[in-house]
């Protein structure tokens, strides 16, 4: 109902509350209630007794009625659950799958406590400064096919940054968002699954849209930047997500029905990995090489110094000292 009810006020501007009441059905006594509780969320909704409501201007805030108006999906972001603050959205989303939440379902904070991203790293989420998400996905794919869902979903962020921004993100294997060559952003994928078919998938994402210089640790200041600092302005968060949303249900979509052929392409085009020289730690024994290509299952290949392939499902990647390199 404050959905329908913001969309009036700014629709039609100057509105009785009589009036909203007869178009959504309701008494005007339930109209002021609903007004009042939009007013104690930081919406701006100035009344006269002449010229009734007048919608001036909403919060900073990813209400799900803010994010609702305007969103161009059919599935994705239909249900959105919304926390000021959380652990982690990732734990929100494992609790509303086992209670049946719908694919397509997301959970957005304002804030997290214990964010995390891949490997058991913390991610830092400072209050009202970036995106902090996870989707619900059911999709009939086998565990193996799993790796490629963040690459679709790194390039829906990077389709997103560019269509609020001017800047022009890149992707480093196999989920980091780049700009300028700092981390802008990150994608977190965890499943359930059996041994021939994905169950469901928590698909985290994390973005630094206007996270400030000084919010973000000191000890990965160096490494990492956000959308408004390196854009030099305000960057609306709504407005991003719902960009994003929709990116991801169009690729997501093409993927479920054609494979990962058309999304690779789409990838490539954002890579910011193959052609350098790399070394990957955290598979067991360290490996170094040239990135040449991602398979069609989204597996990075390497070529060694002696002209051995080595296929490469996951791990941290950085520039070596030598080699060919960029």
């Amino acid at each position: 109902m404050r959905g329908l009810i913001l969309n009036a006020l700014r629709r039609e501007g100057h509105i009785s509350g009589e009036e909203l009441g007869r178009r959504l059905n309701v008494s005007r006594t339930a109209v002021w209630k609903y007004i009042n509780e939009l007013r104690k969320k930081g919406y701006e909704i100035d009344s006269s007794s002449k010229l009734g409501y007048f919608f001036i201007k909403g919060p900073d805030l990813l209400l799900p009625e803010e994010i609702a108006i305007g969103l161009n999906t059919r599935v994705l972001g239909r249900e959105i659950v919304y926390r000021e603050e959380t652990d982690s959205t990732q734990d929100v989303a494992k609790d509303l799958v086992e209670r049946g939440a719908k694919e397509g379902t997301v959970v957005i904070a304002e804030g997290q406590t214990r964010g995390r991203g891949r490997r058991g790293r913390s991610w830092s989420s400072p209050h009202r400064a970036g995106v902090y998400l996870s989707i619900i996905l059911r999709p009939s794919l086998k565990p193996f096919e799993v790796l490629q869902i963040p690459l679709i979903a790194g390039v829906a962020v990077c389709r997103a940054i560019e269509s609020v921004t001017p800047l022009k993100p890149r992707i480093k294997w196999p989920n980091d968002i780049i700009l300028g060559g700092k981390k802008v952003g990150g994608i977190l994928t965890e499943m359930s699954a059996e041994i021939d078919r994905v169950d469901h998938i928590a698909l985290g994402i994390g973005v630094n849209v206007n996270t400030q210089r000084s919010l973000i640790p000191w000890e990965i200041r160096e490494a990492a930047t956000s959308l408004a600092e390196e854009c030099g302005e305000y960057v609306s968060r709504v407005r991003f997500i719902q960009h994003l949303l929709a990116e991801l249900e169009s690729l997501y979509g093409e993927f479920v029905m054609s494979g990962f052929g058309a999304i690779k392409e789409k990838w490539n085009a954002f890579d910011d990995t193959i052609g350098s020289w790399l070394k990957v730690s955290g598979v067991g024994n360290e490996v170094e090489g040239e990135a040449i290509d991602i398979d069609w299952d989204g597996a990075l290949i390497l070529k060694q110094k002696d002209g051995g392939i080595e296929k490469i499902v996951s791990g941290d990647i950085t520039l070596s000292g030598y080699g060919k390199g960029r």
